[in-house]
Order: C-alpha cells, then structure tokens, then sequence
C-alpha cells in the first residue's frame, strides 16, 4: 500500500449502511465464538476492505480484553464507529447481533433446535470452520506483529500464559506481561506503527460514559427498589452481568444463572436448552440474553423482554469503551508507549494461539476426519482465497455429511 505514513494517515470514512451490511453478513456467518470472531473481523475488515491495520486492529483488542464485556463485540462497535461514527457504531452492534438475537427469540417462541444426526453434524462443521478461521488469523497476524525473534518470544509466552492460568485473568496477565517485556525489548527500530486511530469521543463524552457506567451498578438496585417494575428488575440482572464479566461469552454464563435460574425466573432445563442453542448459532454469545429475556416471567416478557435484556447486557461494556477510547489515544502519545504495545499486540496474537490450542481446536478436531475437514477449510481460506462465509458453507455441509455417514 502507498500513500502518507501510517501515523500522518486519516481514517477513512464510510456510510453507515456499509457498515450494517459488512457486519450483518458477519453476524449471520461468524460461528464459533468470540475468539474466532475476531478472526472473522481481520479477514473480512483488515484483509479484505482494510478499514484499519493489523496494529490498528491488535490494539482493539487488546483495550477490549481488558475490559468488561463482550470483547469480540466491541471491538465491532469501535470499527463501526472509526468507519462511521456514531451511526457506524450502532449500525456495526445491532447488525452484528441482530441474526443470532432473532433465532434465540424465535426458539424462545418453539422454534426447533438442533437435534439428531443431521443437527449434531451442522454444529460439529460449523466449530471445523473456526478453527480454519482462527488457524488463518494468527498466521496472518504472526507475520505482521510478531516478525523477529523478542517479539515471537513474547508470543510464546503470553500464549503459555493464557494457557496455564485459566479464565479471562490469564488473557489480562498475557497482556500485562506483553507490555511490560515491550517496555523492556522493544524499544528501537521495528514495524511502523500504525496511524493513530481517530474516533469521534471526547474526552467529556468519556468521563460522562464512565459515570453513567458507575450509575448502572450502583442505580440499578436503587431503581428495582424504588418503582418494583419488572422490566427494571430484567435490566438490573442483565445490566450487573454485563458490567462484571471480563471475557464474555461462556464467562457471563455463571452470573445469568445466579440472576435467573436460582430466583425461578427461568427453570434450569430452559436455560440449558437456551445455552445449547446459542453454541450452534453466529455471532455474539450475549444474544443469549434474547432468550433469556423473552422467556422471562419478569419484565414484559416476549421481543419486548428481549430487547431490555439485549440493551442491558451490553450497554455497560460499550459505556466502558466510550470511557476509556480517548485516554486511549493519549496514552498510545506517551514516550515508551510504542514500544509497550509491540509487546502488546505479540501477547494478542499469543492469546489467539492459545485459544486455538484450546477451546477451539480441542473441541472441534475430535479424529482423522474432522482434522480432514478442517484442512480443506484451511486451504480454502489460505490458498484459494474464498471468503468466509463459503468456507462456513463448505464446513457446514463437511460436518453434516460425515455425521450422516457416521
């Protein structure tokens, strides 16, 4: 690519509707979680349209796993709002969601799930694809952020330590551990960083974002207590999950049952066949709340029950964000703060190879021709450049087809 230096570089923009349809056919074809999401972000938005950088792209993320919330969805909503704007960041979030949100409110309704051979074999491809897809993004993200030898070495050990200490504390050690051994081995010539990102918040619209972020956790009780409305009891549970939980995905599991099973607000059994829904759908794992929500006795119940429970599980970490983006940048300015997030962005790409190690290609590669299956997908991206939904398509119908013959 030609054109001004990295850090000399505006942001393109785009319009909204762009961004709704990029992210609406990723929420309906990223399967797999929120790890291999981030994979399907870098193939679709930095390969692809390169709407940012592989360092622009690793320093998402890195902010977003130290944050509460759903990483692999803020980091959508902080694309869409670089794009975009504001509109870019509400149309990348409800796109995104929107997909896995409609199938959990319609199987609150009745819909069928997943059952039998046929339904067992559509899940058992769809978690082959994710790893192809996370297999392609760590190799992509090697090149470009772990080129030399201190670098990788930081990669090896953000990846063990991600590995050995389990749960979202290990990812948060990995990154602490990339910052300080940048600090230390990275200073001095290396990759061109990439521009400073340039998002529309202020920093008065962050402190605001982190006031009201407080206020979630500290007025949602205040306000059940006050008005006993149902629909504030809802928002307060979901709201108090989605504040507290570093990681997403599986790790607000706990808190969703302590908030809905425990109190009888949704029997065991519905939450379990909730939950095994969710594994077999795209997009993000908070659309578990739809569900959730819609299915509660509490709150109004139905679509409207499920879109307090979606807004309120993922405003505080998306308030959390807005917080912290400005401070961000400011931070990235400081002397020394390039070289800490060489390390950074290593221990990111670390990380990814530890998920793929585990959850991701443990779960899904259970013999000789799952790991067959993945290979073609694996070369399909690789080699033959497909995009990742035909890829999801091949793995789809590979997995039907040998649970068939199976």
């Amino acid at each position: 690519m030609t054109g001004p230096p990295p850090s000399a570089a505006a942001p393109v923009r785009g319009p909204a509707w762009e961004v709704f349809r990029v992210f609406l056919r990723l929420g309906a074809t990223s399967f797999g979680g929120p790890i291999a999401h981030l994979g399907y972000f870098r193939a679709e938005l930095v390969e692809r349209r390169r709407w940012l950088d592989d360092n622009e792209y690793a320093d998402l993320v890195a902010l977003c796993q130290f944050l509460p919330g759903p990483a692999s969805s803020q980091v959508g909503f902080a694309i869409g709002l670089l794009r975009a704007g504001w509109r870019g960041a509400l149309a990348a979030f409800a796109a995104f969601t929107l997909p896995s949100a409609a199938l959990m409110v319609a199987f609150a309704y009745g819909a069928a799930a997943f059952a039998g051979p046929v339904g067992a074999g559509l899940l058992a491809g769809l978690k082959v694809v994710a790893v192809a897809i996370v297999a392609h993004a760590v190799l992509g993200m090697v090149k470009t952020l772990a080129p030399d030898s201190r670098r990788a070495s930081i990669l090896a050990l953000a990846a063990i330590s991600a590995l050995l200490l389990p749960g979202a504390g290990g990812q948060v050690v990995a990154i602490l551990l990339g910052a300080v051994a940048g600090l230390l081995f990275c200073r001095g010539p290396g990759a061109p960083p990439g521009r400073t990102l340039s998002f529309p918040v202020r920093r008065r619209t962050g402190v605001v974002s982190l006031v009201l972020f407080g206020a979630l956790l500290a007025g949602g009780p205040a306000l059940l207590h006050a008005t006993g409305s149902g629909g504030a009891a809802l928002f307060a549970v979901f709201s108090r999950a989605g504040a507290l939980v570093f990681g997403g995905g599986h790790v607000v599991l706990p808190l969703l049952q302590a908030g809905l099973v425990e109190p009888g607000w949704v029997s065991g059994a519905d939450f379990l066949a909730g939950y095994g829904a969710a594994q077999a759908l795209p997009g993000p794992l908070f659309a578990f709340a739809a569900f959730l929500g819609a299915l509660s006795p509490v709150g109004p119940g139905g679509l409207l029950g499920a879109l307090i429970a979606l807004v309120a599980i993922f405003l505080p970490g998306f308030l959390l964000l807005l917080g912290a983006l400005p401070f961000w940048n400011a931070l990235r300015r400081r002397t020394g703060a390039e070289a800490a997030m060489r390390g950074v962005n290593a221990a990111v790409v670390g990380i990814l190879v530890a998920a793929l190690y585990t959850p991701v290609f443990s779960t899904a590669i259970t013999g000789p021709a799952t790991f067959c299956l993945g290979l073609v997908c694996f070369v399909l991206l690789v080699a033959w450049r497909l995009p990742p939904w035909v890829v999801v398509l091949v793995g789809a119908a590979g997995g039907t087809a040998l649970s068939l013959v199976a």
